[in-house]
């Protein structure tokens, strides 16, 4: 008998598997990472003594994480009944994808999109569209342009990952008016809370008022929990109700729930993360518009990292070796189109200085 083999389906050999940002070089060295987006500031001191707390790990965590709903829907105004929790938010999109479609439909993004997108498409057997930037920002009227009769599920983020850029609320609501009835928006919010108080897409509203839009959240980025992994989906009660019959049972641990608990309630790291963040920012893009005559040019950014052009002579090749000879890791995303950029996380003001000096040093400028 001739020996056999599983099948890998055909959709699934399509994925390139998700690469996460470096932590080392080549050479096993361990570099500082301003390449995955995480809070330089770490986590609420509550969150971290929450996370120290006796707990049986023998027991399993409760499975509708109903605590933290209730504290998630508390802090938006949200039934928690319309709330559900993820292994961060990279399962709920996933399983909204899952949930909406399958082989025969399309899933719509945005070029230079979250890379997590064209997987999530893929892993269904769906078939990922990209629709043109303007300038590396989502055009709402080229999403719109790109919706054909099989569009199940369109994803947005905004801020977008990895660029940085974003949709104002009449563009969200714009696009949301343009597309049927029968597609899903999906907009996802990772770095909704770094924008400034009073700056809103829109999309929670949106989210409450509308069958056809889901918003996702995550307590990995500015409340410092990448490591415990959770996330957070709002939308219609048919909606939640789809996530919750796919998504793992006990999917979020306990003390991933205690933390998140703690964190959400810590206001002032939150306000204090967020000012850290823009004073950063500010000052490292006024860094790189000051090397603009080299080639250089940042993206505007209303999230925690900035993403870099290099237009000119230098290379973004020759830039992320340097940067990692200097210590640091940022991320390099050929494979998204971005092979003439870098996406660097916003530091501390040490940090930020050194990218600078070896950037001003690589354009032949003063460090």
């Amino acid at each position: 008998m001739a020996k056999q083999a599983p099948t890998m389906k055909p959709w699934i050999e399509g994925i390139h598997a998700y690469v996460p940002g470096k932590s080392t070089r080549a050479d096993g060295r361990r570099l500082v990472k301003l390449s995955a987006n995480e809070n330089p500031l770490g986590c609420s001191a509550s969150a971290l003594a929450a996370l120290a707390t006796d707990h049986v790990p023998a027991a399993y965590p409760d499975p509708d994480a109903t605590a933290l709903r209730a504290a998630i829907g508390k802090q938006h105004g949200i039934d928690p009944a319309r709330i559900v929790c993820g292994t961060g938010s990279d399962e709920l999109l996933n399983l909204a994808a899952q949930g909406f479609a399958g082989p025969g439909d399309e899933v719509l993004f945005s070029r230079f999109s979250f890379a997590v997108y064209d997987i999530a498409a893929r892993r269904c057997g769906a078939t990922p569209v990209e629709a043109p930037d303007t300038d590396y920002t989502a055009d709402v009227d080229a999403l719109l342009a790109a919706v054909t009769q099989r569009t199940r599920v369109v994803f947005l983020a905004n801020p977008n990952n990895p660029t940085g850029t974003y949709l104002p609320r009449a563009e969200v609501e714009r696009l949301h008016a343009g597309l049927p009835g029968d597609a899903l928006l999906v907009i996802d919010q990772a770095y909704a809370e770094y924008l400034e108080p009073g700056e809103n897409d829109g999309g929670l509203d949106l989210a409450m008022a509308h069958e056809n839009v889901l918003v996702t959240r995550t307590f990995s980025k500015i409340y410092g929990l990448a490591g415990e992994r959770i996330g957070w989906a709002t939308g219609t009660p048919n909606l939640i109700d789809v996530l919750n019959r796919i998504r793992g049972p006990f999917n979020v641990t306990s003390s991933g729930q205690r933390a998140a608990l703690a964190a959400i309630a810590d206001h002032a790291f939150l306000a204090r993360s967020r000012e850290a963040n823009r004073e950063e920012r500010k000052r490292f893009i006024a860094a790189i518009e000051g090397l603009g005559n080299h080639g250089l040019r940042a993206i505007p950014s209303k999230a925690n990292f900035v993403l870099i052009l290099f237009e000119g002579d230098l290379a973004a090749e020759t830039a992320l070796d340097a940067i990692a000879e200097a210590g640091y890791a940022v991320r390099h995303l050929p494979g998204q189109g971005l092979a003439q950029a870098l996406r660097i996380t916003i530091g501390t003001a040490n940090q930020m200085d050194e990218i600078i000096g070896v950037l001003r040093s690589l354009c032949g400028e003063d460090a």
